[in-house]
């Protein structure tokens, strides 16, 4: 059978189900269309086929009676999964299906692989991941989380762009890996001989724009963390980060809860959802609650970075939390913090105000000595965005950035180096600025309700594919299927 090289196909199931919502059993219109898609179900009796096809869009009946349908028995023999074209009457059956009448058809595509039974789905949690383009053929709550995604990308854009933000695109290849504390991926640039760095975040060249005065700029794109896999975590995810000047760490507070919002109602038709079988509500106003208050709520014991470093490790030991010998008291609240609350935060709550040796990129706290101006959103327990009013004396941000350059020294792989032409923009002045980071794989899962990062990427970062699971899922060429 000739495959054809282009095909003018002019419906859509989901349209044709619209338009033809009410049309009587047993009617057949006068109009004829073309539609395309994938084989999904067929079942033959005697001498009339029904098929199922699936587009992009959704899925319509196929019906077939042999005395009008050329090539019936070819028709009969395709296989589950092959890609066809069908042009027809569109009518009802006599049980008021909604059909495309097979007046002409052909084949664009054969499978030769068996493809997986629509009601069941891929059974393998891996497969999935590993053969997306099955997957979103049969997995409806894959394609229709990855479908949300790309929604709530084209709707943050045109947010933020209402509100007078500007998207730019800056450097993926990093001379020296800044602007969060992270383990980088490295490569080596040929003509320069020189090694760079996927960045990890976008915020050092975000912030040099701020400088050159571009007052609200945004980006949303991928950073690279050499980390490990885990339901959160994935070494390539998207960020939003944006920053706004003459704005600080309150203004993006409340641009993230009103961002949130909107995108829970257009996308969900609430900001009331349910997310693993709890409900949450992402109306604004949040929860604002400092690091040390939500500490002591969770165990009792207040905490501070005006205690001695021999105090806070007593309070860690108390609660089976090992810790380095160089660590100092804003590190040891941090990772308390972070063994003992963090996971218990149902949320929406911000946990504001971090100690200033954990945030070297944010502005000291104009009221409390040794905190930083900086939030983390909290949303079902879990690290949603975070945000600062941004460092800029240029002396200030040399001494931390040097102090973290010590602890890179110490061994300390997720340290930042000092870099110098970041150093020489903020000489050149930079305004009183608000940052913001939004994971957007972990906002699309919350809104999404599922639970592993991997089903919000369409190709997730994966183990190597063991040699005996990959043989065991060879197959020859299917048997002909039926439905």
């Amino acid at each position: 059978m000739s495959i054809p090289f282009r095909y003018d196909v002019d419906a859509r199931a989901a349209d044709l189900a619209s338009t033809f919502a009410d049309l009587e059993p047993g009617t057949e219109t006068d109009r004829v269309v073309t539609v395309s898609g994938r084989l999904m179900l067929r079942r033959v009796q005697g001498k009339l086929a029904f098929g199922t096809l699936q587009d992009s869009s959704g899925r319509i009946q196929l019906f077939a009676p042999a005395q009008s349908t050329p090539r019936f028995a070819d028709f009969c023999e395709l296989n589950l999964g092959d890609w066809i074209a069908v042009r027809g009457v569109v009518m009802t059956t006599r049980r008021g299906e909604l059909s495309v009448r097979v007046d002409e058809w052909d084949l664009l595509a054969a499978t030769r692989r068996p493809f997986p039974d629509k009601w069941h789905g891929i059974t393998d949690a891996d497969l999935r991941y590993r053969q997306r383009y099955v997957d979103l053929w049969v997995t409806d709550e894959a394609r229709e989380a990855l479908l949300l995604r790309s929604r709530l990308l084209s709707l943050t854009r045109r947010w933020l762009e209402d509100r007078g933000f500007i998207e730019v695109e800056t450097p993926m290849l990093h001379p020296i890996p800044g602007g969060a504390a992270a383990k980088p991926f490295t490569t080596h640039h040929n003509a320069l001989d020189q090694d760079l760095f996927l960045r990890i975040a976008p915020e050092l060249y975000l912030k040099r724009l701020t400088v050159g005065g571009l007052e609200k700029v945004f980006e949303i794109g991928r950073v690279f963390r050499n980390e490990g896999l885990s339901p959160r975590h994935n070494p390539e995810f998207t960020m939003l980060e944006l920053y706004q000047a003459y704005a600080d760490y309150g203004d993006m507070m409340r641009l993230t809860e009103e961002l949130v919002a909107f995108l829970a109602t257009a996308l969900r038709g609430t900001t009331s959802l349910v997310y693993g079988g709890r409900e949450i509500d992402l109306a604004p106003p949040w929860r604002r609650a400092t690091m040390v208050e939500l500490i002591e709520e969770r165990i009792g014991v207040r905490v501070g970075v005006d205690q001695s470093v021999e105090d806070l490790r007593g309070v860690l030991d108390e609660h089976g939390i090992p810790h380095e010998a160089d660590w100092g008291p804003g590190k040891l609240v941090l990772e308390l913090y972070e063994k003992t609350t963090e996971a218990e935060l149902w949320g929406p709550v911000f946990v504001c105000d971090y100690p200033k040796e954990v945030s070297p990129l944010a502005r000291d706290h104009r009221e409390v000595a040794g905190m930083a101006e900086r939030f983390e959103a909290l949303v079902a327990g879990r690290e949603l965005c975070n945000a600062f009013s941004e460092l800029q004396d240029p002396d200030d941000q040399r001494a931390t950035f040097e102090a973290q350059a010590r602890a890179k020294a110490a061994g300390d792989e997720e340290a930042m180096p000092v870099d110098e032409d970041y150093l020489r923009a903020l000489e050149y002045g930079l305004p009183p600025t608000g940052g913001l980071g939004i994971g957007i794989d972990r906002l699309v899962m919350l809104l999404a309700d599922v639970a592993t990062i991997r089903d919000v990427v369409l190709f997730p970062t994966l183990r190597p594919e063991q040699p005996e699971k990959a043989r065991a899922r060879e197959a020859p060429t299917p048997p002909a299927g039926t439905a």
